[in-house]
């Protein structure tokens, strides 16, 4: 009985030790970006139709207390198309959370450095999701430069997230 009860105590301890997030560096093989993920990625690459446009995009992604944290990356046949995509993407997942698009907050900017396109959205949005019952947040950031494009996620219930959490994801993005 002292070794089971002195067994859970240990257990207990170590339990409490173990940190909720688990930051750890990630880069891509293949899609030129880097990320700091709050626990370990799991990747997978599937075919998308975004408004007519099929590509094969690489999801590379932890969760954490029910939120995930999500980086999506795909090419494009040319950098107009790369472009049009960061729309798409916002767009199907506003409608994946039940978000308004037109009650959405959002960002863009674009650029052109040394003739290679550059634009990007930002936007946070919440939403009812599919069940109806769950408020959901989407915090996104999408980028296209030249013929790739790169989403950048973060989604869960409302509160899920710490805000702090969310910036320390989003301002470790970065493309190489």
């Amino acid at each position: 009985m002292t070794t089971r009860l002195l067994s859970l105590l240990l257990a207990a301890c170590l339990a409490a030790c173990s940190p909720k997030y688990n930051w750890r560096d990630h880069a891509s093989p293949d899609a030129r970006y880097r990320v700091t993920f709050p626990a370990k990625p799991a990747s997978v690459t599937r075919a998308i139709d975004l408004d007519g446009m099929r590509v094969e995009m690489t999801m590379t992604a932890a969760e954490v207390d029910g939120a995930t944290f999500a980086v999506g990356a795909a090419e494009a046949p040319d950098a107009a198309r790369a472009q049009a995509a960061l729309e798409a993407m916002k767009l199907a997942l506003l409608r994946n959370i039940g978000a308004d698009p037109a009650r959405t907050s959002t960002a863009s900017a674009s650029a052109s450095n040394d003739g290679t396109s550059r634009s990007a959205i930002d936007l946070d949005a919440t939403g009812p999701a599919r069940d109806g019952a769950t408020p959901m947040r989407l915090v996104g950031h999408f980028e296209a430069r030249g013929k790739r494009f790169y989403q950048v996620i973060v989604v869960g219930r409302d509160k899920a997230v710490p805000p702090e959490q969310i910036e320390q994801f989003f301002t470790s993005f970065t493309l190489q």
